[in-house]
């Protein structure tokens, strides 16, 4: 299993030493959400200033919010990102579920689903260099046929997207919860006559390090969360013995990835957490 990085979003002028800390240490991916109403940096701008501050490590959004974006123009960014990282880029994207996101960018949230139904294809069809709305939109992908997508779902009509349109399933719910979801993909992807299996990438929130580092931390997953009106909801994991643990959890549970979001702003916790993880 591999493990990767979720970035934290507060403050994007210091993702480039989180990014070369990450790549040295030995960590798979580095990962960003994705929110339009919120004081985030914009994933696919900020991933492409990582791309150039590594070479090695994958560069992931969990997730892309689709439907927010034009397709053609989503297809020139990704494709763009996907050349000039030398095929790092993994498209993890999916509806969202915010009023606010889908009020800002204009887009009736209701329809959310319909639309990225239609975007997935068409984002394939144009890294083809196929025609797309009468003209021809690039630059090509480095990767054959466009980079892998991931699908980051719950509800059931979101989950077979991964069996019609991806390569893989991005899983955002607790590991409690996580089995039927899972299963779900699996059996669909099966139905489908899909080969193999689809990657399964699967996420965490953590905090360790300073108390302090902690503590900021924990006030930023509160902040995040807070639409939920659940305290407590997403609180990373802040235990070493615990985060040990569930990271062999995670392994026994079949995940091909575990990305470890750090809502807390301390680089250093990039150094504490290959210490204790790899």
């Amino acid at each position: 299993m591999h493990l990767g990085l979720g970035l934290p979003v507060r403050d994007p002028a210091r993702l480039p030493d989180w990014a070369r800390r990450a790549e040295t240490a030995g960590f798979h991916t580095l990962a960003l959400l994705d929110r339009l109403a919120y004081d985030n940096p914009e994933p696919l701008v900020a991933l492409a200033v990582l791309a150039g501050a590594t070479t090695r490590i994958r560069l992931q959004t969990e997730v892309l919010l689709g439907p927010l974006r034009a397709t053609a123009l989503l297809a020139k960014q990704v494709a763009t990102l996907d050349r000039m990282s030398g095929g790092r880029f993994v498209l993890g994207i999916g509806v969202g579920g915010r009023e606010d996101d889908h009020a800002v960018a204009g887009t009736p949230i209701t329809r959310r689903g319909r639309l990225l139904d239609e975007q997935l294809p068409a984002l394939r069809q144009i890294w083809r260099g196929e025609p797309y709305a009468g003209s021809t939109v690039g630059p090509l992908p480095v990767t054959p046929d466009g980079p892998p997508i991931l699908i980051g779902a719950f509800a059931p009509a979101a989950l077979s997207r991964v069996a019609r349109f991806a390569d893989g399933f991005i899983c955002a719910a607790p590991l409690q919860w996580a089995g039927h979801l899972v299963d779900t993909v699996r059996e669909q992807w099966q139905a489908a006559g899909r080969a193999g299996s689809p990657r399964l990438v699967c996420q965490v929130n953590v905090a360790i390090g300073a108390p302090e580092t902690v503590q900021r931390a924990r006030r930023a997953v509160a902040d995040y969360y807070a639409f939920t009106g659940r305290p407590g909801w997403g609180a990373p994991v802040s235990d070493p013995g615990q985060l040990v643990e569930l990271v062999a959890a995670y392994r026994e549970f079949g995940a091909d990835e575990l990305v470890l979001y750090c809502y807390g702003d301390d680089p250093a916790q990039v150094d504490d957490l290959a210490a204790l993880l790899l």
